[in-house]
């Protein structure tokens, strides 16, 4: 009998020392590899991509908080529970801004994450000397009617962000019409799962033997949808009606 073999896909967490704000990101992320082998992934938490860039704001009251998620949302809702906002082709709550282990601080979201990535890939490859490599910088989501966060990717460079299925034939010879998978996504929820969202200490990790297509072009458009071609649109602007 023939085996089957199934890769195995490692996600290993780094526990590292208090990343303060205003700390050089390269320096930090290297300072934790001796070396990186070919066709891994790289995983920063944006929360400390955010710190490295100064993006923080003094915590103060509701009013103040109200201000600055509208200053950073592209679209804000007030909401019974929280502000639902949209930012950089995304829904999240109160445009990603985190008071979680920030010290009496806002911990905003980074400038530019796509941007930062390739940054910060180039850098790596230089210094370990290794052309495939992926960079992905991670927050948390929560996803509508599902209780708890997930990993989300805010930006990425190396590797093709989706996976297209269509025209191909599933196990019974039918063809995909639509089907592709969230590459990127994916890897962050994985990530943070270990990763963690307490005290873990760990803003890095590590992925090897993903089952990535690696490129140097980056491909950020491919996990956006404009609004009026979301699949959801239809369901949430009655639900909106109803309130």
């Amino acid at each position: 009998m023939e085996e089957c073999k199934i890769p195995i896909v490692i996600v290993k967490p780094i526990r590292t020392k208090v990343f303060k704000e205003g700390d050089d990101l390269f320096a930090f992320v290297a300072c934790y590899f001796n070396k990186l082998t070919d066709k891994s992934v790289i995983v920063v938490t944006s929360k400390i991509v955010a710190l490295a860039e100064g993006r923080t704001a003094v915590a103060g009251n509701d009013k103040i908080k109200e201000k600055l998620i509208k200053k950073e949302s592209d679209f804000a809702l007030h909401t019974k529970h929280i502000w639902m906002t949209l930012r950089d082709g995304m829904v999240m709550a109160s445009a990603g801004i985190d008071e979680s282990n920030a010290r009496g601080k806002f911990i905003l979201l980074p400038k530019n994450s796509f941007k930062t990535a390739r940054l910060l890939r180039k850098k790596l490859q230089q210094k370990y000397g290794i052309k495939n490599l992926g960079v992905l910088i991670t927050d948390s989501r929560t996803v509508p009617l599902r209780s708890g966060v997930t990993g989300v990717a805010l930006g990425c460079a190396g590797f093709r962000s989706v996976k297209d299925y269509k025209g191909q034939r599933d196990i019974f010879g039918r063809k995909f019409k639509f089907s592709s998978v969230d590459i990127a996504d994916s890897l962050a929820a994985a990530a943070v799962l270990v990763m963690g969202e307490g005290k873990e200490q760990q803003p890095l990790a590590i992925i090897t033997k993903a089952p990535v297509e690696f490129s140097e072009k980056a491909y950020r458009r491919e996990l956006e949808i404009a609004i009026q071609d979301d699949m959801y649109l239809p369901l949430f602007a009655k639900l909106f009606k109803l309130k």
